[in-house]
């Protein structure tokens, strides 16, 4: 290649750069409001999400309130092979992931019935009134939700207990019990959210195309049919994208609910990673150990989520990405 040759096609190259970059900046000016409205946005998760995951170097070091995290001893993966060689990590590992597989099985499912139900009532007071009742609970505190769970099923007032008690049976302390509290965890879960969930699926209900339903009913199509074929495909992404969330979060397991619930008595089934980590991070002062832990649920994390993705993604879905 010739020197001019090679000039030409290096100024082709930056004609090339130079167009994309006039086009990006015209395109950024057009939507430059929409863009201004993500501002906000944008820094909430840059300075509270983003920034703090500098801290996540302490799990490499034997952290020290005093000497700060970039003076304290730099001790390497000392803190990740104290997590495994534990005796209570693998317990409470198999009860997160338990507990969590329990609320995307049970807990998803009924979000989806009561959005289908409310989606085929036509009287819309009675509507109204039905989606503010059960959309009510999200808004109580895990503390209020306890309590009522308590004037349930406390093994002298509770009425549950009274009510066995008149039927000659004798009273049941659930809230202590190992093999009820599980259950108890995921029927609180599924009373609170349930209302919330309904919404985001009656929303993707109100985007499918009316006109879809009314060539349906042309062609002689019921209602189960146009649920079949119509409804349930139209909801698909939004269920996939749910399952995705909820699946990257695996590891959680919901700390406030089961911190509130937990008693030592059901330790064996009910403690959970979170609850371990408050143990030791905040009432040992052990904050290396628990910023190893979160360190390490954020990758299973992360590693979940990338694969539920491509999954959803194979089996016809658009996934998050």
């Amino acid at each position: 290649m010739t020197r001019h040759a090679a000039t030409e096609t290096g100024m082709d190259a930056l004609t090339h750069k130079q167009t994309k970059l006039a086009r990006l900046a015209r395109r950024v000016y057009r939507y430059r409001w929409y863009y201004l409205m993500m501002l906000p946005g944008l820094v909430y998760f840059l300075i509270y999400h983003y920034l703090p995951m500098v801290g996540v170097v302490i799990a490499f070091k034997d952290f020290n309130l005093i000497k700060g995290i970039w003076h304290s001893p730099w001790v390497g993966l000392k803190h990740f092979e104290e997590i495994f060689t534990s005796p209570d990590i693998y317990r409470t590992i198999r009860n997160t992931l338990m507990i969590s597989t329990y609320r995307i099985i049970f807990g998803m499912l009924p979000d989806l019935l009561l959005a289908l139900i409310l989606n085929e009532i036509r009287v819309r007071w009675f509507k109204r009134t039905v989606q503010t009742i059960t959309y009510g609970p999200y808004f109580l505190s895990w503390v209020i939700v306890y309590a009522l769970a308590f004037s349930f099923l406390a093994p002298e007032s509770g009425l549950v207990n009274t009510l066995l008690r008149h039927l000659g049976m004798n009273p049941i302390d659930f809230l202590t019990n190992q093999e009820y509290f599980r259950t108890i965890l995921v029927t609180t879960d599924i009373w609170k959210n349930t209302g919330f969930g309904a919404v985001i699926y009656l929303a993707s209900l109100a985007a499918i195309n009316p006109q879809l339903y009314e060539a349906a009913v042309v062609d002689g199509a019921g209602r189960w049919r146009q649920l079949w074929h119509i409804t349930l495909p139209g909801i698909r992404n939004v269920f996939l994208l749910l399952l995705i969330l909820r699946i990257g979060h695996i590891m959680d397991a919901g700390f406030e609910q089961v911190y509130i619930f937990l008693n030592a008595r059901v330790y064996e089934t009910g403690d959970i990673i979170d609850t371990w980590v408050f143990r030791r991070g905040l009432e040992n002062l052990e904050f290396s150990m628990a910023t190893a832990v979160g360190f390490f649920k954020g990758v299973v994390g992360l590693v979940l989520v990338i694969g539920a993705n491509k999954l959803a993604k194979r089996f016809g879905g658009s996934g998050i990405w």
